[in-house]
């Protein structure tokens, strides 16, 4: 990248491997997870690094150990108050998969009701 842009200085700090290793160890996450994993680590990670040192410094753990800990919080207690009365979120991102078919045993000789034969 720095050889197509000279002038960008910045470029030569970019470690391309770095960079696709971080995202093959993050969780399997949706498009809006990941980008809001971007914008908040942008944020704090480059912008308040280079204006606000001490602050930085002295909070940015917190604020990561507050959001990682918000995050199990809210997992519990969505599970706790919508599992309890058997409710959930219904929207197109819950379904993992449209197909009804797609629990459908595939060993030959087994059947279930609604699913064709192999």
């Amino acid at each position: 990248l720095s050889k197509l842009f000279p002038k960008a200085e910045w470029l030569k700090l970019i470690n391309i491997p770095v960079l696709l290793g971080g995202f093959a160890s993050m969780p399997p996450a949706t498009p809006v997870n990941i980008g809001t994993w971007i914008v908040i680590g942008s944020i704090f990670n480059y912008f308040i690094f280079r204006s606000r040192k001490g602050w930085w410094q002295r909070y940015n753990y917190v604020l990561s150990a507050s959001m990682d800990a918000g995050t199990a919080f809210m997992g519990v207690l969505l599970y706790f108050s919508l599992g309890s009365e058997n409710k959930g979120i219904k929207w197109w991102g819950t379904e993992i998969d449209h197909c009804p078919l797609a629990s459908c045993p595939t060993a030959p000789g087994i059947s279930v009701k609604g699913c064709p034969l192999f």
